[in-house]
Formats: C-alpha cells, structure tokens, sequence
C-alpha cells in the first residue's frame, strides 16, 4: 500500500476512534473521555494496528483506560468496518504513549534551566 494512503488511513482510524471515545459510544466503565488517541500505526498489510493512547490523568488512570479499549477492540473495529470500506480490517492494539508526558517534563526541565541561567547571570551582574 502506498505510503500517502496508509498515512491517510492512520489518520482515518485515529479520527474514528476518537470520536468514539467521545461520544461515550465505547460502554466499558474503565474507558474514560479524557483518553487521548495520539496516532496510529497500521502494518502494510492491513493485518495489524497500534493505537497510541495518552493522557494527562494519572498513570494508574492511563493504564486502566487501556486495558478497557484492550478489551473493547472487537467492538471498535466493528464500528470502525461499519464506516470504512477497506477490505481488511486490521486488528487493534491499544498502547501506552509516554510521549505527552515525557515532552512536558523535558519543557518543565528547559524552563528550569533557563531560571536558573538567569539568576546566574543577574548575579554575576551584582557583582
């Protein structure tokens, strides 16, 4: 499959799932409004999808929410063939995306940095 098409599938597949998720369509308790799908990875062949799922709830929160769309794949690629014609669905996979919350700590990290050169140098000039 062509690398354009497969992009534009991925993105497809995120739109959808999202949307599921937030319409409250996915029924599983431990599913939580608050999951943010980030992106999704489908395997040339159609056979495979994983589903990057983050959020900035608690880690705990995190992984329940994905054991919950773990166990309500069937459910989401039914719903998912219903709106797409492809003529495979692939199976999904639900992960969790530290990628968020590692890209917060590094900015938290960079403004940190730079306070701390600021009363270097504000020092400096004191003296």
């Amino acid at each position: 499959m062509g690398q354009y098409r497969l992009q534009r599938l991925n993105d497809q597949f995120r739109d959808e799932i999202s949307q599921l998720i937030l319409r409250g369509e996915v029924k599983d308790p431990r599913v939580n409004t608050f999951l943010s799908i980030n992106r999704v990875e489908i395997t040339n062949d159609l056979s495979y999808a994983k589903v990057y799922v983050s959020t900035f709830l608690t880690d705990h929160q995190l992984k329940v929410g994905v054991d919950g769309l773990n166990a309500a794949a069937g459910f989401i690629q039914r719903e998912i063939a219903g709106k797409l014609k492809i003529r495979q669905i692939p199976k999904l996979q639900f992960k969790i995306d530290e990628g968020m919350k590692e890209g917060f700590k590094m900015v938290q990290k960079l403004n940190e940095l730079e306070r701390e050169q600021k009363k270097t140098e504000s020092s400096e000039e004191k003296d």
